[in-house]
């Protein structure tokens, strides 16, 4: 059980993190308007890092099913529509996070299980 909280933790701690470095270091603001070419890096960047989080999340874990891809996705997508809701803005980043990053985590998990067959 300590294995899949962690899994959790720092899938989602991947998320947060490379979305975090890539607003700071291209030093856009995340619920301002962007040029469309960064709304596509992002999404690509994104979709990545989403994959990446819920490879990792399964790494820790070591589950035989997705349910916890589909818990880091809920808490992805959670996070998501709450700042959605709370932010003032521009929401693109947020319908992202819910529309494509989050079930790419759940991807990142179907790929950990299909490498480790």
């Amino acid at each position: 059980m300590a294995r899949k909280i962690l899994g959790i933790i720092v899938g989602y701690a991947v998320f947060v993190i490379s979305s975090l470095a890539l607003f700071r270091i291209s030093g856009q603001a995340p619920h301002a308007t962007a040029a469309i070419n960064f709304m596509i890096l992002t999404v690509i960047y994104g979709t990545l890092f989403s994959i990446i989080s819920g490879f990792v999340a399964q790494f820790i874990a070591k589950t035989k099913d997705l349910k916890l891809n589909f818990i880091l996705s809920s808490i992805i997508a959670g996070f998501a529509i709450f700042s959605f809701f709370k932010a003032t803005g521009s929401h693109w980043t947020q319908i992202l996070a819910i529309f494509i990053f989050a079930p790419a985590s759940i991807l990142g998990g179907l790929l950990y299980h299909r490498k480790n067959r």
